[in-house]
């Protein structure tokens, strides 16, 4: 799953000449404590509500009395681990998304994310992910998961998501095995499409510490 994919219709950006009251008001009403901040298409940062606690004056704004803010975002075709890693990182309830041309596209937030996570990952195992992509007619789990464990190994979870303005799909496994060299060979042998793979074991154990940090962060 792609960050595009997880972008919120509910959480809007503030423009950077607004106010830090009406920003307050916001996170009040989205129920986020942090903002993405605009100026046109213009990524500027994210605004806190300690930010908007700390201002001299909250009707001020948010240009006039914040001039540097911290600007974490994904890009829209990172995948939804680099999105949670961005979380864990900043310590953040949204996440901006960018296209390549560096402008907003939008924001996911932290509790939608959270409950793709259980979908797409088995966060608290060591493991690989291969990203498949090919047309939806040709999806079977059934075929995919008796490529896998012919190789020795099993699917962790997967998850299927639709590619905006196509036929194809994406299937996002999680494997039970940071080797899997021969199992992207296979694949490969049947025309299968890997669109991405993580086998690093290094990069797993990064990404566990990572979830932990963000669990122990929310508190759960």
């Amino acid at each position: 799953m792609r960050a595009e994919e997880l972008i919120s219709e509910y959480i809007p950006p503030i423009k950077y000449t607004e106010s830090g009251e009406k920003a307050l008001n916001w996170m009040n009403e989205f129920r986020v404590n942090h903002l993405a901040v605009v100026d046109g298409k213009n990524y500027i940062g994210i605004v806190s509500d300690d930010d908007i606690y700390d201002m001299k004056d909250p009707k001020n704004s948010l240009k006039s009395e914040l001039p540097y803010l911290q600007n974490p975002f994904v890009y829209g075709d990172s995948h939804i681990y680099d999105v949670l890693k961005t979380i864990a990182n900043a310590k953040i309830t949204i996440v901006p998304v960018l296209n390549r041309n560096n402008e907003y596209i939008g924001c996911t937030d932290l509790l939608f994310l959270i409950s793709q996570i259980t979908a797409v990952s088995s966060m608290k195992e060591a493991g690989g992910v291969i990203v498949l992509e090919m047309n939806k007619h040709d999806y079977s789990l059934t075929q995919i998961a008796r490529i896998v464990e012919e190789n020795d190994a099993k699917i962790l979870s997967s998850y299927v998501s639709s590619l905006t303005d196509s036929t194809n799909v994406q299937v996002t496994l999680k494997i039970n095995s940071t080797e899997i060299d021969s199992i992207l060979r296979t694949f490969e042998r049947y025309d299968y499409f890997i669109k991405e793979s993580y086998s690093e074991g290094e990069y797993f154990e990064d990404l566990k510490n990572r979830y932990d940090e963000l669990m122990n962060y929310l508190k759960l």
